[in-house]
């Protein structure tokens, strides 16, 4: 079964509160017949945008392909939080990979976030993207733990940007009970997701991009020159760009083995009204200390748009909002009969340590993803680094690409049941408060 068609239309968007208030874009052809580039990238969400613009605009000729329409994954459904530091907390970072490059990464992190901000300034995107992120605990021992972590963002990165906020000021902030306080970070940000995308394509083609959409890649022939292989034509390429994270399929096992794709689910109900500041009373975005993390956030209309649940086979729930619904109303139970208007899945792509995923799979191959739900500034990070790495500037991508990854137990085969019963080991944990 394939991914990029287990739960969606072809070359259509999924019907998201995104998607109902995306701005036009007209479609790109798909590519028919034999093509040469420089570069070709597979896939057309952050990552493959990102590195499209950038290497479109140091003169490269370029080709994207995209199976569906650009953002149709994960860039165009996700909870548009863009986060600081990495995935994987600063703390464990510097036990992992050492002082040294854990600070190299975390000063990646600040300039990912810098770059999103900078790309939507200088290409004038209109994607709402407003400050902040509050990350909120359910005891006063995850409040402490929250505390400890900003103070040691301060202290060992001179990091100022995040607010400390006792129980009384978190819930000034998120007028829910289950939560115990944490902070608000003022460094990170949130926006529109598509929105986002949508833009970075328009930016990219106006720097030249060649961008064929409904284009689904079939093969790749290594070599000198690489051969990608689609239904109705074909790329010869000097170099080629994996940006497919979790619709990558079997075009390369190796990445596949790190990286497993797992679904994850938003709701967004009615416009609240006056009511919206029973829900948040500022414009900002949340997330919360569970292992399978509740995230959420206002949106312009006034609308809760509310992320939580995960599943790990191919098809979504039949009854996505009612997924959603059980872990919001436990945040918020008096929106227990509140209406959902729009409820859609989404394929995201995690890895062991919940670390991106970056490699040179083979000589004039570089492949990016695995962002673990942190990829809005990640993934546009990592298509910089790796246009940046095929001109011959690889220090950011070989940092990133020095982090140790462990490949799934069960290879690419057995990884999903494997994970099946780690998930629910960790959600029994969540339920129990552990």
């Amino acid at each position: 079964m394939n991914l990029l068609y287990s739960n969606d239309k072809r070359g259509a968007y999924p019907p998201s509160w995104y998607a109902a208030t995306a701005h036009d874009r007209t479609p790109s052809e798909p590519l028919r017949g034999d093509l040469s580039a420089d570069v070709c990238i597979v896939g057309g969400g952050y990552t493959g945008l990102s590195a499209a613009l950038h290497l479109a605009e140091a003169g490269f000729k370029v080709a994207l392909l995209e199976a569906h329409r650009v953002g149709f994954g994960a860039s165009g459904r996700n909870g548009g939080q863009l986060g600081s530091a990495q995935r994987m907390d600063q703390e464990d970072l510097e036990k992992l990979v050492g002082r040294d490059d854990a600070a190299k990464l975390w000063d990646l992190a600040e300039d990912a976030k810098t770059l999103v901000k900078s790309l939507v300034d200088r290409h004038n995107i209109d994607c709402d993207l407003k400050p902040g992120i509050a990350t909120l605990g359910f005891s006063d021992g995850e409040r402490a733990e929250l505390h400890a972590h900003a103070n040691h963002l301060k202290a060992t990165y001179g990091y100022e940007q995040i607010d400390l906020l006792d129980a009384d000021g978190g819930r000034a902030l998120c007028p829910s009970p289950a939560y115990a306080g944490g902070y608000l970070d003022m460094g990170a940000a949130h926006l529109h997701p598509l929105n986002y995308a949508l833009g970075l394509a328009d930016a990219a083609v106006t720097a030249g991009l060649q961008l064929f959409e409904s284009t689904e890649v079939l093969d790749i022939e290594q070599g000198t020159r690489v051969t990608v292989r689609t239904e109705h034509g074909s790329v010869s390429a000097n170099h080629v760009i994996l940006a497919c994270n979790g619709y990558l399929g079997d075009l390369n096992r190796k990445v596949a083995a790190r990286v497993m794709p797992i679904n994850n689910f938003i709701a967004a109900t009615e416009p609240l009204g006056a009511d919206a500041a029973k829900v948040l009373t500022r414009d900002v975005a949340v997330a919360d200390t569970k292992f399978v993390v509740n995230y959420f956030r206002l949106s312009a209309d006034g609308r809760l748009l509310f992320g939580g649940g995960e599943s790990y086979g191919y098809r979504f729930p039949a009854d996505i909002a009612a997924k959603v619904r059980k872990p919001m109303t436990e945040i918020y139970p008096h929106l227990r009969d509140v209406r959902i208007d729009y409820a859609w899945g989404g394929t995201l792509a995690i890895t062991m340590r919940r670390m991106p995923y970056l490699a040179k799979v083979s000589p004039n191959i570089l492949s990016a993803s695995g962002y673990s739900g942190h990829g809005v500034g990640t993934a546009t990070h990592a298509g910089q680094l790796m246009a940046l790495a095929i001109q011959g500037q690889a220090e950011g991508f070989d940092t990133m690409s020095r982090v140790p990854t462990l490949p799934f137990p069960g290879g690419p085969t057995l990884r999903s049941p494997l994970l099946v019963l780690a998930m629910t080991w960790y959600a029994m944990r969540d339920r129990l408060g552990l």
